[in-house]
């Protein structure tokens, strides 16, 4: 059997302290018990909140992305600068499609916009009008697949490849003459990092 140790009593200079009210105890567990809710509870709460809209915003990345075919609408200036996509204003029947993967990102656009339009848009991009080739379809059949486009419309069609070197984009752009005045124009911007 081992012996006791006595109670150590309150130092010499120290009163010795009142027993503790029942109600002021209660208070201080209480309070002790919101500070530990509020230490582990919230950061807790926060990072359920944050992974949930982490989540949520994946979702709708894989959604965006795993379609294929164009989207309606212009493409981010940002996009529109990555690629050097320089779409008139005043254009319509914008959509793109952006694909993306280690070797090589495009971003496929098409406008509808007016003959200066578009001599301004190949002007931007460092080339002409006179660059185009009468019935030259340079957008391959992999890249229309795609985003769907067929080009089998009555035309007249015209075409160009306006190569550059990396990291500068390279353009495949054909042109639909059908509405006089009103060229459609499908652009397909590639760069690799």
């Amino acid at each position: 059997m081992t012996a006791s140790l006595p109670r150590q009593a309150s130092p010499p200079d120290e009163p010795p302290r009142p027993p503790e009210e029942p109600g002021h105890r209660i208070r201080r567990r209480a309070l002790t018990l919101l500070i530990i809710v509020l230490l582990i509870g919230v950061p807790a709460g926060y990072l359920v909140i944050s992974a949930n809209q982490s989540r949520d915003s994946g979702k709708d990345k894989e959604a965006k992305y795993s379609a294929t075919g164009l989207t309606p609408g212009w493409p981010s200036r940002v996009q529109r600068r990555l690629y050097q996509v320089p779409i008139p204003g005043y254009s319509a029947e914008v959509a793109y499609y952006e694909t993306n993967n280690w070797k090589t990102s495009r971003l496929y656009v098409q406008f509808l916009t007016s003959d200066e339009g578009l001599e301004k848009f190949l002007r931007t991009i460092g080339t002409s009008l006179d660059a185009l080739e009468k019935d030259d379809l340079v957008i391959s059949a992999r890249d229309r697949r795609v985003v769907g486009w067929e080009f089998t419309g009555p035309g007249p069609w015209s075409g160009l490849n306006h190569e550059r070197k990396n990291p500068t984009p390279t353009h495949h752009i054909v042109v639909d003459w059908a509405k006089p005045g009103h060229p459609m124009v499908y652009v397909v911007s590639r760069t690799t990092p």
